[in-house]
This record gives C-alpha cells, sequence and structure tokens, in this order.
C-alpha cells in the first residue's frame, strides 16, 4: 500500500453549540462543544491538512450562538469550510437566508478542486420546512413533499429531514460528468445521510444515492446528521457518517480523513474509529497518477 496520501482533511460533525442545559434524554451537550472544538482544532493545528470541513449543525439554534464557535475556527491555521444542517437554519426568519454567509459559503452548493480531486459540497436542507421558513412558496412546496412522503409510509418522512430541488440533483449530475471529462475523482459532502435508508436520510436519498453509486470516478460521500453515524458501500462509493460530537458529555468525535491511490484512511479521535476503506482496482488505476498532480482550487458557484 502507498504510503504517502494524495490529501488529508480534518472532519467534524454537528457540534450544535447553543448556550443551552444539556437535552439529558439524547444525551447532547450544547455548552460543551465549545470545549470540544476547542480540542478538535488545537489537535488538526499538529496535523498537515489541506483543509477541515465542518458536515453541517454547527449550532443548535439561535443566531447569537454562531459566534463563539466560528471564533474558534479562526484560530486554525488550515482553511475551514462549512456547509449547513437543519439546526443551523432555526434561527429567526429574517436571518436565514444569511446563514450562507455567516458559514462563509460562495453560494448554497458549489464544487473545488484538491489536487486532482472533486469535491462536490451539496446543499441538503434546500427543500425544508425550517429553510424555508421566510418564503411562504417554498414552504408550501416542502410541506407538500413531506405530506407526500408521510402518506407513502416513508421512514424519512420527518420534518427535520430536508431534500434537494430537481435544479441541484441536476447541478451534481452535471459535476460528475465534468469531473469524468476532467479525468478528476470525487468526493461528495453533504449533511443528511443516504445509504442505507434510515429515519435520518434525505428525503431524496434513494435517487441520489443510485447516481452517486454508478459513477465509477466517486471514492466517497461524506455526511452528518446521524449522531450514531455508520458506514456503507454502494457501486464503488463509500457513504461515511461521521458522529455528532454534541453527544455525550465528555468524549469528543472528530477525525482526519487521508486519500491513498488505492484506499481511504480515516483517523478516528474520541468516540470516532480508525477505518480503511479499500478503493476498487479500477479506480486505483485511473488515479495512479494524481499523487503528482499540481494542487489547484476553484469554486463553481450553484
Amino acid at each position: 500500500m502507498s504510503q504517502e496520501p494524495i490529501l488529508r482533511f480534518g472532519v467534524i460533525a454537528d457540534p450544535q453549540y447553543a448556550d443551552l442545559d444539556p437535552n439529558r434524554a439524547l444525551d447532547r451537550h450544547f455548552r460543551q462543544s465549545l470545549a470540544k472544538l476547542s480540542q478538535a482544532i488545537g489537535t488538526f493545528e499538529g496535523e498537515d491538512l489541506d483543509f477541515i470541513v465542518t458536515l453541517g449543525d454547527l449550532i443548535d439554534r439561535g443566531w447569537e450562538n454562531f459566534e463563539a464557535p466560528l471564533e474558534i475556527y479562526r484560530r486554525s491555521r488550515h482553511e475551514c469550510l462549512f456547509l449547513p444542517g437543519n439546526h443551523d437554519f432555526l434561527v429567526k426568519p429574517e436571518r436565514i437566508a444569511e446563514v450562507y454567509d455567516k458559514l462563509g459559503m460562495p453560494s448554497p452548493y458549489y464544487s473545488f478542486v484538491r489536487s486532482g480531486i472533486r469535491f462536490i459540497v451539496t446543499d441538503c436542507c434546500e427543500e425544508s420546512l425550517f429553510a424555508t421558513a421566510a418564503d411562504p412558496a417554498r414552504h408550501a412546496r416542502a410541506k407538500a413533499r413531506l405530506e407526500r412522503l408521510e402518506a407513502a409510509g416513508a421512514q424519512n418522512a420527518k420534518d427535520w429531514n430536508a431534500g434537494i430541488s430537481e435544479r441541484q440533483f441536476a447541478w451534481i449530475a452535471g459535476q460528475l460528468e465534468t469531473a469524468r471529462a476532467s479525468d478528476q475523482t470525487v468526493i461528495v459532502l453533504g449533511h443528511y445521510p443516504l445509504h442505507p435508508q434510515t429515519d435520518h436520510a434525505l428525503w431524496d436519498a434513494g435517487a441520489l444515492a443510485e447516481l452517486l453509486s454508478s459513477a465509477p470516478h466517486l471514492l466517497a460521500y461524506l455526511c452528518g446528521h446521524d449522531h450514531r453515524g455508520g458506514l456503507a458501500k454502494a457501486g464503488h462509493c463509500w457513504f461515511f457518517n461521521a458522529m455528532g460530537m454534541v453527544d455525550t458529555e465528555e468524549d469528543n468525535a472528530f477525525c482526519v480523513v487521508e486519500i491513498h491511490a488505492d484506499r481511504i484512511e480515516i483517523r478516528g479521535f474520541g468516540r470516532e474509529q480508525n477505518r480503511t476503506l479499500p478503493l476498487s482496482t479500477l479506480l486505483h488505476q485511473e488515479r495512479s497518477h494524481l499523487g503528482v498532480l499540481a494542487k489547484t482550487s476553484f469554486l463553481s458557484d450553484a
């Protein structure tokens, strides 16, 4: 196995910070997330990383709670990237449209390339009851979608789940095709799990999982939301669900992800375990040149 990774990055999911007393029924300790974030960022400072990504739910609720965790990220020497989760939109309606800017995102969904790998950053909260609270037409469409899922008995028909638009789905498919034409492999980042289907899954989980798993150049989909974490595989694609940082009073959860030519290594901290995810021979052959590619970066707005 190759020793030097092509790329390394830190992963955090669901800090859900808020100045609130714990929810002991769910074992969520909101105030403790500041100390856990400090520990994670401090650990990452000792690592040679290309970036750090947080897979949604930086806060539990309340616009005023963004600043304290963001200040911790500002201490890092690494680039810190974010995508929103359902809890990030639990703010006053007039603030909802500002969430993306607060998280430093160039647009609700976008892509960037590092070391020949295209990262597709999705907005899994696009069609939801919470992200559309200030837009009556969009809110009505999301409510109708949820009602159809409920009528069909879907296990993920929950008001704390969400879906994506046909426009975003087509954009993701286009990004996969652009990557294929450019001889790039792909990692997709989102908040909601896609595979296997659970009560925490994206409303569009089946269709999106099928799209991703059918792409031979797709390495992995990384997400949060289901704080229990998990790992599965479909087609060429690994589906990794990072564990929630907010859970438990003292135990942390975060990881470093290393991309090698023949495997993905996940080095876990706290409750997150170490994992080795082998990549197929086909992908190894297609990507054997990536280790010598110059590092590049660009953004593709939605």
